[in-house]
């Protein structure tokens, strides 16, 4: 049996049907708080890996949309600060299965990853919030 932990922000519909996409291919899904969590550098950063700092962020949350933040303007060190004082701004979700990680969450790489059953064509998973008219804030559902 798979199992990863899932780490998101609560309420997020997303993160809710991404779980549910999991759970439904045998997944067990220990979901995480991302917003609470007690980051620090180091754990942050072996989510990142060798992604570039634009994609580290969460390209929907209300300072990336805005403008008032621009991940293509940070440096590794000032994006990381950034993103432990502000979760908010954390890509989700942050996967982990052992010693492994994954940040977002594309359906077909997550099945392939986790060596489960992928899309049927019924369900598509994104990233994008889909009350983008609405932002939300943390502790919001």
């Amino acid at each position: 049996m798979v199992q990863i932990t899932f780490f998101e922000k609560p309420g997020c519909t997303n993160n809710t049907r991404q779980k549910q996409w999991l759970r439904e291919r045998g997944v067990v899904v220990v979901a995480m708080d991302l917003l609470d969590y007690p980051w620090n550098e180091g754990e942050l950063l072996a989510f990142f890996g060798a992604l570039p700092v634009r994609e580290w962020f969460n390209r929907s949350a209300p300072r990336v949309k805005s403008g008032d933040v621009v991940p293509e303007q940070l440096t590794q060190h000032e994006a990381v600060q950034l993103l432990l004082r502000e979760p908010l701004l954390i890509r989700r979700p942050l996967l982990k299965r052992g010693d492994e990680r994954r940040v977002g969450f594309e359906s077909g790489s997550i099945a392939r990853w986790l060596d489960i059953r992928g899309d049927d064509g019924v369900s598509k998973m994104s990233e994008s919030c889909p009350r983008p008219a609405r932002p939300c804030v943390a502790g919001e559902e």
